[in-house]
Parts: C-alpha cells; structure tokens; sequence
C-alpha cells in the first residue's frame, strides 16, 4: 500500500510539474513602457476629493507599511490560496490609488461591517428580488453548474444576451452591468471595503471561500450578510484571494499562461473582471497556443508593477 501511495504521489508531482512547464511564464514588469490612459472617471473622482493619484497611492502604501497585523492577515490570506502576498498588496493599491480612498483606521472598516448588517438591504430591481428573478425559464441552462463561479458566470452571460438593454418577459431592462442593476441597491457601481469588492464578484468566489476559508455560505437572500463580509477587513482579504487565485488559475487553464509572477496582470484582472471571457480572448490571439501574445496590464496594473520596489519589501 504504501508503494502504491508513493507511486501515486510521484505520478501527481511529475504531473503537475509537466503542466506548470508546459505554460508560457508571464514574466514580472510591465510590457507598456508608459502608463496607459487613466480613464476619465478615474480622474474626476480624484479631482472631485481634491486629491491627486500619488497622494493616495502613498496614503494606501503607508497604511500597510504602518500595521503589522494587517500584513500579516494579507499574508495569511495569500497562503491559503497558494499566491504571493503581493498580489494582493497591488490590488488594494490598485483599488485606493484609482477608486477611493483609503480609510485611515482599518477599525472604521470593521464598525461599517457591523452596520451592514442590520440593515434590511435587498438585491432586487424592479420590486424582483435576483433570486426569484434567476429563476426563470431564460436561466435554465446554468442549472446544471454547482460551483458558485460557474453559476454566476453563466447567470450574468444569461443576463447580457437576453435582458440586458432588451425587451423580455414583458418588460424592459436597463441597459446595465448584471450586478449593477441587482447587487448595489445602496449606490448603483460602487464597491465596497478594504478591498473595494462588489457582491457579484463575492457570491462569484463564495464556493472557494467556504471550501478554503471556511467562511459562511453567501446568499443572495441575505444581502446584509454579502455586505458585512465584504467590508470586514478579515473576511475581504479572503474574497480578494479568492478572485486572485481564480484569475490565476483560469489564464493557466485557458490561456495557457503562467501569471503568478506578475502583480501587475493580476492587479489589471481585479480591477478589469470578465477574466475566463479575457483569459478566451488571448487564447484565440494565439490561436490557441500558448505565447507569443502576452497578457498586458492596464494603468492599474502599470502603476502596481512600476512602484514594486516600493511594495514589496511591505510583505517580504
């Protein structure tokens, strides 16, 4: 038996090393020599706090340079999903560079988690709530899918080609993003916590979060619940490792590419999403070969890989 065991070891261990040699390694820094185009809302956000892009990239960058328990959570989360910890050090840079501000007490995060839940929030449009409306016949075909990624995913292409900016079942719909029309009855777009996550994306990882985690069961019954572990510092470095590592992992499994070593296209996906359609897109690019077109990073991304230096000795 144990000869058995060890030869099934060696058998998964020369496995996996043929599939990780077999992927084209994204290698680290930026293939843009300069920045990308900053969109136009990124900017008048900044504008509108009287702020400017490099004050609140050092405000986030010395929010975690000055608290030791908060790298050591991040570094936490990052073990448990098996990616560097930096990755999700460019993704809150990345967040609070561009998005919103960083609070200056990570407590504050905490009180505002509370306070979510015992609001009587709900995801619904119209009066129908998301999870009566994923119940119709349109929607029968993700059906079959049992893991929480896949069924949003299916759900929200559902979404996009027979709902969205459409006529059906009798009414029309907003022509709008799946999640901003269900999952943000509080301000339509916005995301939330130190990680800035929106529900979708967390009901999207919730399976592996529970699996890893073993954190609570999200439900879109339970809208206050979705908020409270997206704005509670804890539980938001996991969901954030949580779409790291499947990012990670789709561009390996589809796309062939290994983007493990590049915070930058990790940080670009965080903030870009749609990442197996992204993942699809690049693997016909190479018609369906691994290389020779890489992944590239947006201005998000760019500024994560550019100040690396800077970030990664936060979490070395």
């Amino acid at each position: 038996m144990r000869i058995a065991l060890l030869a099934a070891i060696l058998f998964l261990t020369g496995f996996a090393t043929v599939q990780a040699a077999s992927l084209t390694v994204v290698p680290q820094g930026n293939r843009n020599a300069t920045q990308p185009d900053i969109p136009a809302g990124a900017v008048s956000r900044t504008r509108a706090t009287k702020g400017n892009f490099q004050g609140k990239y050092e405000k986030i960058r010395d929010m975690i340079a000055g608290n030791r328990q908060l790298q050591r959570k991040i570094k936490q989360a990052a073990a448990r999903y098996g990616i560097e910890p930096i990755h999700i050090v460019g993704a809150l840079v990345g967040e609070h560079t561009y998005n919103v501000d960083a609070l200056d007490f990570i407590q504050t995060y905490v009180v505002k988690a509370a306070s979510y839940l015992k609001s009587g929030l709900v995801f619904a449009h119209d009066g129908e709530k998301v999870s009566s409306f994923v119940q119709r016949p349109e929607f029968s075909a993700c059906a079959g899918f049992a893991d929480s990624y896949d069924l949003w995913s299916c759900r929200e292409q559902v979404w996009n080609d027979t709902f969205r900016g459409k006529r059906a079942g009798g009414k029309s719909w907003p022509n709008d993003r799946f999640g901003r029309v269900f999952f943000q009855p509080l301000y339509a777009g916005q995301t939330f916590g130190l990680g800035q996550l929106n529900p979708l994306v967390a009901l999207s990882v919730s399976d592996m979060t529970v699996r890893i985690s073993h954190l609570r069961p999200l439900s879109p019954d339970r809208a206050p619940e979705v908020y409270q572990a997206i704005m509670d510092p804890d539980s938001t470095l996991q969901y954030m490792a949580a779409v790291i590592r499947t990012s990670i992992d789709a561009y390996a499994q589809i796309a062939g590419m290994d983007i493990s070593r590049n915070p930058g296209i990790t940080a670009t996906l965080y903030n870009l999403g749609d990442v197996r359609k992204r993942a699809e897109a690049l693997k016909r690019k190479n018609g369906g070969k691994s290389g020779p077109n890489l992944p590239e990073e947006n201005y998000y991304g760019w500024l994560v890989n550019d100040k690396l230096d800077e970030l990664l000795p936060l979490v070395r």
